[in-house]
């Protein structure tokens, strides 16, 4: 485990929704730290509470038993140092791209010059300089998430939060977002909580895969990982066959243990 700072902590935390017989406990007894420069993944069946964990997280609910921390302190509420992003892009459809990655910085009260600085750079770093005055509608849906993703880091969050970004996006897009987070989080040395219901995009992202039981949800398995830049790095090379060899075992191993589990689930 990482010894850098914690930034996320949650302690035997439960959420239940509704009330009496109608109620629903989503989450059970949640204990999990996110580090400081981490990419965690979180895996489970559907309706495990995934993507209940990221909104607690996110302060857009509140944790009904237990704790959700940030820096030691009570998350109350949404907040810029947590910055998400949607499977859908969630743009503001009336502003261009450059008005949506301005959006934070200017609710902060920056100044203008700063404001163009920050929205240049980001929109350099998602790939789409030159698209600033677009209309969003104009954009496929990969360049709304990218632009999605601009606007989160255009407030320099100290965790982004994601909540399965590419799921709906087609194989060849989704790889291309894959390889562009990933070389977000190592330039910037970001922290990202990851949600998604792909094992080979989990393995192939995280330093760290979290494992979540059918509902409630519980963290029933961690796996720490270091397969994203051998992955992810073009002038990787094994001097012999067998080095690839044995990669590859662990990558499957690792991979068919964590189906194993979640499959055990449903």
């Amino acid at each position: 485990m990482s010894q850098e700072e914690v930034l996320i902590e949650t302690k035997n935390l439960d959420k239940i929704y509704g009330t009496g017989e109608d109620s629903v406990l989503a989450l059970k007894d949640i204990n999990l730290e996110i580090r400081r420069g981490e990419f965690v993944c979180v895996l489970g069946p559907s309706g495990c509470g995934k993507s209940t964990l990221l909104k607690t997280i996110a302060g857009y609910i509140e944790a009904t038993n237990g704790q959700c921390l940030m820096q030691g302190e009570e998350i109350e509420g949404p907040d810029w140092h947590r910055g998400v992003v949607f499977q859908s892009s969630t743009l503001y459809p009336w502003m261009s791209v450059k008005d949506n990655v301005e959006f934070g910085p200017r609710m902060r009260n920056l100044p203008e010059d700063e404001i163009k600085e920050i929205q240049e750079y980001f929109l350099e770093e998602v790939n789409l300089s030159g698209f600033g005055d677009k209309a969003t509608f104009e954009l496929s849906g990969g360049m709304k998430q990218r632009v999605a993703l601009a606007r989160v880091l255009a407030n320099n969050p100290q965790v982004i939060l994601m909540d399965e970004p590419f799921g709906a996006l087609d194989a060849l897009t989704r790889n291309d977002m894959q390889k562009l987070i990933h070389n977000i989080w190592k330039e910037n040395n970001s922290t990202i909580f990851f949600i998604t219901h792909d094992v080979d995009e989990a393995l192939s992202l995280a330093t760290r895969v979290v494992v979540m039981s059918k509902r409630p949800g519980r963290i029933i398995r961690e796996f720490n990982v270091d397969f994203t830049d051998t992955l992810f790095d073009e002038n990787t090379k094994f001097d012999d066959s067998s080095q690839r060899v044995e990669y590859e075992d662990e990558y499957f191993k690792v991979k068919n243990e964590i189906l194993d589990i979640i499959n055990n689930q449903v």
